[in-house]
């Protein structure tokens, strides 16, 4: 059984994407290939927490599609509903080189403004700080009120630790993404 559109789970409509357009023409998928295809991308870009084998048949990354872009793509509501992709851009833009007024632009353009917004708020839990979240809690618009079991519980953001034997609660971390010398 499928899962549904990203959109419906969101109580939302499923809009003609320019950026899927994009993606679609660069990678030559089509349908659940072009998820897999961006995922592969953003493993390959540093999100190194959701590493595993892709289907060899998959293209290779076109380095001109920015990680904005490509992250913003995995949270399309046009996709079945998979955490992965959103965990995933969630590792991806957690980089000192994610620009955030690029990324809520874009978030706006391509409708994934509550998906960002749920990230952003996690993200506030436990990495205050961090960019490009903060900017997207002060700058993106609140279009649509996210349903509470829509999305990726907080847990599925971070990585943590067990309480240890000597009294030590869980460490727990926000997943960044794996800085390379691209």
């Amino acid at each position: 059984m499928n899962n549904p559109p990203l959109a419906r789970r969101l109580g939302d409509t499923i809009h003609v994407s320019p950026l899927l357009h994009k993606v679609v023409q660069m990678s030559g998928c089509s349908g659940d290939c072009i998820g897999e295809w961006l995922l592969k991308c953003a493993v390959g870009r540093g999100a190194s927490h959701y590493e595993r084998g892709f289907p060899i048949e998959l293209p290779p990354d076109h380095p001109e599609l920015g990680d904005e872009e490509l992250a913003v793509a995995l949270c399309l509501g046009q996709h079945s509903y998979n955490s992965t992709f959103i965990r995933a851009a969630a590792q991806l833009l957690s980089s000192p080189t994610t620009d955030p007024v690029r990324l809520a632009r874009l978030a706006v353009m391509e409708r994934v403004e509550p998906v960002l917004l749920h990230v952003a708020g996690v993200a506030a839990r436990f990495a205050p700080d961090a960019q490009p979240w903060a900017y997207l809690l002060r700058h993106l618009p609140k279009r649509l009120p996210c349903p509470p079991d829509a999305l990726p519980h907080w847990s599925r953001f971070v990585s943590q630790t067990g309480v240890t034997a000597f009294g030590g609660g869980p460490d727990i971390k926000w997943l960044r993404r794996r800085e390379s010398d691209r």
